[in-house]
């Protein structure tokens, strides 16, 4: 389908505007090739997007690319090119969500290589439905704390004690500019999920430090991939590739930074007080002139 021509200056801006959004460049090749080179990096949500860009990344500046997700066959795939190259890759297909299925990916993976050198939380699950649709819809927040909160704390806990234990090891969590901005209609389960992973791990990060532990936190902007993809505003609004949200993640990786956070969340944070009334009208003008997606509305294929 031929792309609305209404809309076409609005992608080209979008294009010019991404520029601004991005909140800290790449790193050279230099300096991720000395993060991982021989290293063992888990990268969950290998499969599509962020995830998938961060694996051949870190796999090309010589890690041993572990690939994390409940898609096999595009981790297979993923393997294999990544193989092609020259690199090394290893296949996990599980759900996070399943609390079993982390226990065993973490005693699988520490008997395979004796431990991770650097841990990539990057699966998630999004959803976008306003409160008035989910009064009968609880498993959604169920669903998100599962996959967002429980299952990445669940992997922590399984790999964080033999990183202490070696005086060595980094975790970096990619997170979202929700949890450090005022909320916006729509976003209750998914930013609250999120929050909670994210609390979680900066506390970790204090008390593991002591021990050489290293946690940093890419708080992204809109990332242009198949999870943004269903609201249609989205798709027109200044973001980042998959790629250039993937350099972040390594920028994190090769320059350990305790967060990476776009320009402008801290300008919002500082003015919180002053902006929150205009904040919310505007959130409150949005909501109303906005729509749930077709699938939050129920419907069974997504909206062209």
């Amino acid at each position: 389908m031929s792309e609305d021509p209404g809309f076409v200056p609005l992608r080209v801006a979008s294009h010019v505007a991404s520029r601004l959004v991005n909140p800290g460049g790449h790193p050279s090749e230099k300096a991720l090739h000395k993060a991982v080179d021989g290293k063992v990096v888990m990268v969950t949500g290998a499969s599509y997007g962020i995830g998938e860009a961060t694996a051949r990344k870190v796999a090309a500046a010589g890690a041993t690319a572990l690939l994390v997700a409940r898609s096999g066959d595009r981790l297979e795939e993923l393997k294999r090119q990544i193989s092609m190259d020259g690199r090394t890759a290893c296949v996990f297909t599980i759900d996070l969500s399943d609390m079993d299925a982390v226990d065993a990916l973490a005693a699988d993976v520490l008997a395979r290589y004796d431990h991770i050198d650097v841990l990539v939380n990057n699966a998630g699950k999004s959803i976008r439905r306003s409160v008035d649709l989910s009064y009968d819809r609880f498993h959604d927040f169920e669903r998100m704390i599962r996959v967002n909160y429980l299952g990445p704390v669940k992997l922590v806990l399984a790999l964080l004690p033999s990183m202490r234990a070696r005086g060595r090891g980094h975790i970096v969590n990619v997170s979202t500019t929700g949890v450090r901005t005022p909320p916006a209609p729509r976003w209750s389960a998914y930013v609250a999920s999120k929050s909670a992973f994210d609390v979680f791990i900066r506390t970790v990060a204090l008390e593991a430090a002591s021990d050489g532990v290293t946690v940093s936190s890419v708080y992204m902007p809109l990332v242009h991939t198949r999870m943004s993809a269903p609201t249609r505003a989205f798709r027109y609004m200044p973001g980042l590739s998959a790629d250039e949200a993937a350099d972040l993640v390594c920028k994190a990786i090769a320059d350990r930074p305790k967060a990476i956070t776009p320009w402008w969340v801290s300008a919002v944070e500082a003015g919180s007080a002053v902006t929150r009334r205009p904040w919310e009208t505007a959130m409150g003008i949005w909501n109303r002139v906005s729509e749930d997606t077709s699938s939050a509305r129920g419907a069974r294929t997504p909206e062209p």
